[in-house]
């Protein structure tokens, strides 16, 4: 039986938005600190199918979302590629070796570290309601890219960014390695019961207009289209996160079949210039969930009231924050299941 979050990413206005939250499962959950203390890192929960399972379904349990997402990391694919991934206590993940120094040819792909999530997702599945929609997802190419090519995460993508202009016949080589891997790393998660994907694109807003068409637009573009053929009825949500102005181009080029909006953009801008009846999810600032308060009830209700004339999925603009009070997404809650369209 389709829920409601299905039934809006394929195109349904429901007056009651569905909703769920980018990063849901983990840190700011005690039960999550719980069981991370048990099992160990983060890496070693994401590898520990069960414990996985476990905590995807965490959130659902305790708010009741519209849909679970996948615990997991967009860096399994450089590391099903071959590289060495690290996540470092205070400095985040690292992956070697850097591709800024590297040929691409001399990883030599683990495909089993893909596996046991497609493991993670079918116990999900099985698990969940049948009208909770299970989300798998990936990195998209572009944020994958910058860091397999500088190992690390930085504020401006500059090392990837340059070689993107330097060499981009080698750098088209990293992106089209990293799409043929996530088409079949998605396919995957499909198969094993995901019913809907995201693209994450954190880093997209780095890149000047040709750029961002050449390493976001046209690599998404090749995604969608091959999960299309694979399997159609999946739809794709394409989340660019600081796309800005070229939001719309994304959401035309790429044939998601709905798009993320991110917490810098006008939810009213992007109503009025996004493809008439897209469906769209987001925008609310993470930063103001976890503030709470009245601050919070009026920006989800702007947010709504912003998305009310097309099928809307409510969510944040990124990620829900480790120190975001159990509290303040129960009252999101409540403001977002009192609302009505129309």
């Amino acid at each position: 039986m389709p829920g409601p979050l299905f039934d809006t990413l394929l195109g349904t206005n429901l007056a009651q938005r569905p909703i769920w939250l980018m990063r849901q499962a983990g840190r700011y959950l005690p039960e999550y600190r719980a069981l991370r203390a048990d099992k160990g890192g983060f890496l070693d929960l994401v590898y520990d199918s069960q414990a996985a399972c476990e905590i995807t379904l965490q959130p659902v349990r305790r708010f009741g979302f519209d849909g679970a997402i996948l615990f997991s990391d967009i860096l399994i694919v450089p590391h099903a590629m071959g590289q060495t991934l690290e996540f470092l206590a205070g400095e985040g993940p690292r992956l070697s070796p850097k591709l800024v120094d590297t040929a691409l040819d001399t990883l030599s792909a683990v495909p089993e570290r893909l596996a046991v999530i497609y493991d993670t997702v079918a116990q999900v599945r099985a698990a969940l309601a049948p009208e909770t929609t299970l989300l798998g997802f990936a990195g998209s190419p572009w944020t994958v890219a910058t860091y397999m090519v500088a190992g690390e995460g930085s504020r401006d993508q500059h090392d990837t960014r340059a070689m993107a202009y330097r060499d981009p016949a080698a750098f088209q080589a990293i992106i089209d390695a990293i799409i043929d891997v996530t088409i079949e790393y998605l396919s995957g998660q499909i198969l094993a019961g995901a019913e809907a994907v995201q693209l994450f694109d954190s880093w997209s807003g780095s890149l000047a207009p040709r750029e961002f068409e050449r390493w976001v637009i046209a690599p998404n573009a090749r995604i969608v289209a091959a999960l299309a053929e694979r399997h159609p009825g999946v739809p794709v949500i394409g989340f660019p996160k600081g796309a800005g102005e070229k939001l719309p181009a994304y959401a035309r080029e790429t044939g998601v079949a709905a798009v993320g909006v991110d917490e810098t953009i006008d939810p009213v801008w992007a109503a009025a210039a996004l493809p008439e009846g897209l469906p769209v999810q987001g925008n609310l600032d993470p930063l103001l969930l976890l503030a709470g308060g009245d601050a919070l009830d009026a920006g989800a209700r702007a947010v709504l009231d912003a998305f009310a004339g097309r099928p809307h999925v409510f969510n944040l603009g990124h990620g829900i924050g480790q120190f975001t009070p159990i509290a303040h997404v129960e009252r999101l809650l409540a403001v977002v299941r009192d609302w009505r369209a129309g």
